[in-house]
């Protein structure tokens, strides 16, 4: 009996570390879909998500494998005589919104906070965890941002990592799959505890918007943070702009190309009803996407700099590279990747992502003209 009981807690201890890294089993690859937050703000109901829904699929977007449609803020009610939460006038019947986009094929996603009140002043999480959780459950969502907002009035900053698996902890215990992203802008080194927490995806920044300058110092500042990502924990820069209109096209495939270099969930933020041909093509390159959602899970990081122009780089699943040639400056300028700086040498053949082109056999390095503000992103075999 005595060595029965012993092995049974080798074989225990055993397991346990790959308990841990499996979490609650999703997002074995970052989190595809879309979010309200960056084009509708305030102005979002049933109505629009359900178009948004019907354009998801329309635009080709789920099949480039984008499957979350996701609300944000401002959806929020009051809560009943029993504490239950609920939803708006915009939103009458969230089970019945969850079933329209299920039918779809798609998954819906929602939005709380650990706090009395959500950032523009709805009705939050605090003391409710486990019930907003069932709730959630009960409607069919398949997602939730927690976004820290008024918790600073209620707790400390250091304790960030119990009141955020409050939540992990309620999502779990309802049974359902619920995607877990946590929202408190890369403060206390959340990627350090995020899984945890239970936490899929965590913010590692502040806020982006729909400017060169501010995605730029998003994405380019995630350097160092490539060992905290794997299959189902994810460090999240944010959501895309990508169609909003603040930025040129060629800013848009270096915004995009970045996030996916960096294993960043891509959520699109734009109107999917109304998308320029562009727009959608640099949404929906499968090129591209397929280095973001490759199966080794590897965050990219930065391999050279010199001024205004930067190579990253992310190693594949299959022994191949994925490389961004980038060019923050504001003229064009050569960008060249050196093949030791990715720990090969000899000749390999260059794929050109983008412009859909092998670019033949390469010697020691690949170099190209980068416009302002660009990318050649390209795939080293």
């Amino acid at each position: 009996m005595t060595r029965y009981l012993l092995l049974c807690t080798v074989l225990s201890l055993l397991c346990l570390p790959q308990a841990i890294a499996q979490g609650n089993g999703l997002a074995q690859t970052p989190p595809m879909g879309w979010n309200s937050w960056n084009h509708f703000h305030r102005n979002i109901d049933d109505k629009t998500v359900r178009e948004i829904a019907d354009a998801m699929v329309s635009s080709g977007m789920k099949d480039a494998g984008y499957v979350y449609v996701n609300i944000d803020d401002t959806w929020e009610g009051k809560r009943d005589a029993q504490g239950n939460i609920q939803s708006n006038e915009k939103f009458p019947d969230m089970k019945a919104l969850a079933d329209y986009v299920h039918a779809k094929g798609l998954k819906l996603g929602i939005y709380s906070s650990p706090g009395p009140l959500t950032c523009a002043k709805f009705e939050g999480s605090y003391q409710h965890e486990e019930q907003d959780a069932r709730t959630y459950a009960a409607w069919g969502i398949d997602y939730l941002k927690y976004d820290w907002c008024s918790a600073a009035k209620v707790y400390q900053e250091s304790d960030m990592p119990r009141v955020y698996k409050l939540m992990g902890d309620a999502l779990r215990a309802t049974g359902r799959p619920i995607v877990y992203s946590l929202c408190q802008y890369g403060r206390a080194k959340v990627w350090e505890w995020g899984p945890s927490v239970g936490g899929n995806l965590w913010r590692t920044t502040g806020d982006i918007n729909d400017t060169w300058k501010r995605m730029a110092d998003i994405g380019f500042n995630q350097n160092g943070l490539q060992k905290y990502a794997g299959p189902g924990h994810w460090n999240d820069p944010d959501m895309l702009e990508i169609g909003n209109g603040g930025m040129t096209d060629v800013e848009y495939r270096a915004h995009m190309s970045l996030w996916c270099l960096l294993a960043a969930p891509l959520l699109a933020g734009n109107d999917l009803r109304q998308m320029s041909k562009e727009t959608v093509e640099i949404l929906t390159n499968r090129e591209v996407i397929a280095v973001d959602q490759d199966k080794l899970g590897k965050q990219g990081y930065r391999v050279s700099q010199e001024g205004p122009v930067e190579v990253w780089a992310k190693p594949l699943e299959v022994g191949e590279w994925a490389v961004g040639l980038f060019n923050r400056g504001p003229e064009s300028a050569r960008v060249t990747v050196r093949w030791k700086d990715l720990g090969l040498s000899g000749k390999h053949r260059v794929r050109d992502l983008w412009a859909h082109r092998d670019r033949g056999s390469h010697k020691d390095e690949f170099w190209y003209h980068v416009p302002a503000h660009g990318v050649v992103m390209v795939r080293v075999k």
